[in-house]
């Protein structure tokens, strides 16, 4: 029982490093706002974590990784809410796709590759849904829109669409790809 948790807690540490690592290196983050927002390979770590050890580890490894990249050079703070809602926040409820953890294990087992490709999408689209609320809510609430005449909500809805959308589709693929070529890789052993 003791090794099953020391390797959480060092996969959960790595990966968070990983994320960290994959959101900073200029030609694996793609910087599409001045402001922030990027579409990048980030995400695709905490999504590993949580959907090898389930909600639990999901969750912490997107609250560190959220954390990390609030306490890093260049996190823009206009409120303590507002860094709340831009940093921790959106990235620990990435940490929701293991809610599909044991759906998608079980798919893999039974090789049912459809099946498991729908419980990893489903998941990625929760985690990325609820930190586009996280995302929109501190847009509007702490933001204007920098387009004259512009809604400041349908300026925060399309400005996080844009990186969150494509980076869902990214994230779908590769968690797929990852784990449907090395399906031991999900199944967490002592």
């Amino acid at each position: 029982m003791q090794s099953k948790r020391t390797l959480f807690l060092i996969e959960v540490a790595v990966f968070t490093a990983l994320a960290l690592i994959l959101d900073i290196v200029p030609f694996l983050s793609f910087k599409i706002w001045a402001q922030g927002g990027s579409i990048s390979f980030a995400m695709i770590p905490v999504f590993i974590v949580a959907y090898r050890w389930g909600l639990k580890g999901g969750l912490l490894c997107g609250f560190l990784y959220g954390f990390l990249q609030l306490i890093m050079p260049g996190a823009w703070i206009a409120h303590p809410i507002q860094a709340l809602l831009d940093y921790p926040v959106p990235f620990t409820v990435l940490g929701f796709a293991g809610l599909f953890a044991p759906a998608a294990q079980a798919a893999l087992k039974q090789a049912n590759t459809k099946r498991f490709i729908g419980m990893v999408t489903l998941g990625v689209l929760l985690g990325i849904t609820l930190r586009f609320i996280s995302h929109f809510i501190a847009g509007v609430v702490f933001f204007d829109s920098v387009i004259d005449g512009m809604n400041t909500w349908v300026y925060s809805l399309v400005y996080n669409s844009s990186y969150l959308i494509p980076s869902f589709i990214i994230n779908v693929a590769a968690v797929s790809f990852l784990f449907n070529k090395r399906p031991n890789l999900i199944a967490v052993t002592e």
